[in-house]
């Protein structure tokens, strides 16, 4: 089989035993990597209506069909598992350098079921797998652990994927997070990675996956890279390249795509130009932005890192903030305010918690607070009023330590109007998670993707989803002859994930 390592990891947590299998080539072919291939084992693997956190629960991490293979923009791959908020199928990306490194020990994905009984990270190097101790990184911060992991394996570009504090308390919106604040965000993956007590997975090794055609994948990357300097895309590219996923920022909220208010609000009456100016990627890169950073063989480089030199809230360094994470932090919550939206953001990559649902979760709480709905004796003394940088950080603390109030945010909004027994008319989720900020009332294509795909409350799922919003109203809110180019994006969007390809690559 070209691309693809032809082996797959298993390991019982539980007995501390490991298991190699080939990767047949039907089910090679059948379900090709990502989180296909991840569906196909979790299915085989788990016994119906297993628990999140069972020890029978299996988590996997699943190479892209066609990560280290030189292919451009090929460099995410995938966490699978059952989500501890919708009790239903999970899968959640990332990017940077872990899904190649993966490769590296000559695997095509990792799995895990059972539960160590103490804190273990689990080291593969080059195809041999070491279960080590991990009770000296328990309670670690992000950066703090990974950094210990690196000294202790002797690389220091060892592959990393760990968990922070959220996911060892099995918050249901912790991420897993690799390449320090990169995430696999969405679903509570980290959760269930805590659950097994699994703080890291390590990898690296000399191993690489053969290419059928080297001269073809040549020249189609050779295409791809003129296509980004001289095509059509070229204003795109430059953008990203130059701002990140901020850069769009400005452009989204006035056309009414990004949320405002706990999407209750207007942009020209709640948020004007005064404000979001402040948090476009193109005025924080001025003020923040010491170097960029890119994916493994990702020719746009939409990373940046930040130093922020702020009395509130200063920060050494830090991830450029991503546009759902100034989206959730600033425009839901009325806030114009740079360094707390960043101080938010460092914070939640920190701890290992997804900036979707954080600031969604705080949106919603901040509706609740000025409808009376809430009162601050009952958010530990926080007054949520809209706008209020620091309650708002101040809040954000309580959920990403699970501490006071935020032992019950840290589950999310619609696990803590359940809790609470009111705030429900507030409520903005899909299957209980909070959405990206995407507005499926300008854009209708999102509203399928949002509430049936099987992972719901994702806006990167395909189908007619996000382009539906660039429409004239006469076609996009008329569904008629929709169904067929719904699937086709769907199935294009999809194979570009299980190959392990960025959305930027459409």
């Amino acid at each position: 089989m070209h691309g693809l390592m032809g082996k797959l990891l298993f390991v019982d947590l539980g007995s501390s035993t490991t298991e190699v299998r080939d990767l047949d080539e039907t089910t090679a072919r059948q379900f090709v990597g990502g989180h296909a291939l991840g569906a196909k084992i979790l299915y085989d693997e788990m016994p119906a209506h297993t628990d999140a956190f069972a020890p029978e629960s299996v988590l996997g991490f699943v190479a892209g069909a066609l990560n280290g293979t030189g292919a451009l923009m090929a460099g995410r791959y995938t966490v699978v598992s059952k989500s501890p908020v919708t009790g239903g199928w999970n899968d959640a990306n990332s990017g940077g350098l872990f899904g190649p490194l993966l490769k590296n020990t000559g695997f095509d994905g990792i799995f895990f079921k059972g539960i160590s009984p103490e804190p273990v990270y689990v080291f593969v190097d080059d195809g041999e797998v070491e279960i080590r101790d991990a009770s000296h990184l328990w309670g670690r911060t992000v950066a703090d652990a990974e950094a210990q992991i690196r000294e202790e394996v002797g690389d220091q570009k060892a592959g990393v994927a760990l968990i922070g504090p959220a996911g060892e308390r099995k918050s249901f919106m912790a991420s897993i997070m690799n390449d320090t604040h990169r995430a696999a965000g969405r679903g509570g993956t980290g959760a269930v990675m805590g659950s097994k007590n699994l703080k890291a997975v390590v990898v690296r090794g000399t191993k690489s996956p053969t290419v059928f055609d080297k001269t073809a994948e040549v020249e189609i990357n050779k295409a791809i890279v003129d296509w980004e300097k001289n095509g059509p895309v070229k204003p795109f590219v430059d953008l990203y390249a130059n701002h990140g996923t901020d850069g769009a920022w400005m452009d989204s909220l006035l056309s009414g795509d990004a949320g405002v208010k706990n999407w209750a609000g207007a942009t020209e009456r709640d948020f004007g130009e005064a404000k979001h100016d402040n948090l476009s990627g193109q005025e924080m890169d001025k003020k923040y932005k010491r170097k960029k950073y890119a994916c493994s063989t990702c020719p746009i480089g939409c990373g940046a890192i930040y130093h922020i030199e702020d009395e509130k809230y200063p920060i050494e360094e830090t991830a450029r903030t991503e546009y759902e994470t100034v989206g959730v932090f600033g425009s839901m919550c009325l806030n114009d305010d740079g360094p707390s939206v960043n101080q938010c953001n460092f914070l939640c990559n920190e701890y290992g918690i997804d900036t979707i649902s954080t600031g969604g979760t705080i949106a919603w709480l901040m509706e609740c607070y000025s409808n009376g709905v809430f009162t601050a004796d009952e958010l530990d003394g926080i007054e949520l009023n809209w706008g209020n940088a620091d309650g708002i950080v101040r809040i954000t603390e309580k959920i990403v330590k699970g501490e006071g109030v935020g032992a019950i945010l840290q589950n999310g909004s619609r696990y803590a109007a359940d809790y609470y027994g009111k705030g429900h008319e507030c409520l903005v989720t899909a299957s209980g998670i909070e959405l990206p900020m995407h507005d499926a009332r300008r854009a209708p294509g999102l509203v399928r993707m949002y509430h049936f795909d099987p992972t719901p409350g994702r806006h990167v799922k395909g189908g007619l989803g996000p382009p539906t919003g660039n429409a004239p109203p006469e076609v996009k809110y008329n569904l008629v002859g929709s169904g067929e180019p719904d699937v086709a994006g769907v199935v294009a969007n999809e194979i570009l994930h299980i190959g392990g390809f960025c959305v930027f690559s459409e």
